[in-house]
């Protein structure tokens, strides 16, 4: 019997997309509104009552992970017009931002899915940030929203690192931990600095 690849890969596709929603639905509080999973048939009609999905978030299970797909990875301070980074921890090839730098941070586009459920970054938070550049404008973004967000306190390498969200964090610094998975992250900003380093 013969198998259709492209038929099984859209079947594949089709069912990583209804997960993945059902995934970042279950991600919000029990009365937000919940973003309907996207019909299967192309003749599905808009609906006035939930906005247009622009975008989709990436999950990421490691701090690797997110440090090889960012642009760039700082710790700083948010101000109130940006902020403000005391230290690349890694940039991409071409990146001219430096410490004393000071860099401006875009929110996620409206239309993507559980983006009202995201953490704002407030002047005074010092953290570390995992962000994508945007290619169109001056501005970062973090990556896939919370994920990209590390609170930090304490000083020097033992600095403790916490993800944003215990929904939308790693699970390990070089590999998954499937029992930590929901449960946020918790590192240094030692090992925050030596996984990023690795990455090249």
């Amino acid at each position: 019997m013969a198998v259709d690849l492209r038929r099984t890969r859209s079947v594949v596709a089709t069912a990583a997309a209804v997960l993945a929603a059902a995934a970042l639905s279950a991600c919000g509080s029990a009365d937000a509104d919940q973003a309907a999973a996207p019909a299967p048939s192309s003749a599905a009609t808009p609906s006035s009552a939930a906005p247009p999905i622009k975008g989709k978030l990436r999950g990421y299970g490691t701090v690797r992970q997110l440090s090889e797909a960012a642009d760039l990875v700082v710790r700083g301070e948010v101000e109130a017009a940006g902020f403000r980074v005391d230290e690349v921890l890694r940039a991409a090839t071409g990146s001219t931002v430096r410490a004393g730098a000071r860099i401006t941070l875009a929110s996620l586009p409206s239309g993507v899915p559980d983006a009202a459920h995201m953490s704002t970054l407030e002047a005074g938070q010092v953290v570390v940030l995992y962000l994508a550049k945007d290619p169109t404008a001056p501005t970062f973004r973090t990556l896939s929203g919370d994920f990209g967000v590390f609170d930090v306190s304490g000083a020097g390498a033992e600095a403790v690192a916490v993800t944003r969200s215990q929904a939308m964090a790693v699970s390990g610094l070089l590999t998954e931990d499937p029992a930590a998975s929901g449960h946020g992250f918790r590192t240094t900003l030692g090992q925050l600095r030596t996984v990023a380093a690795q990455v090249r």
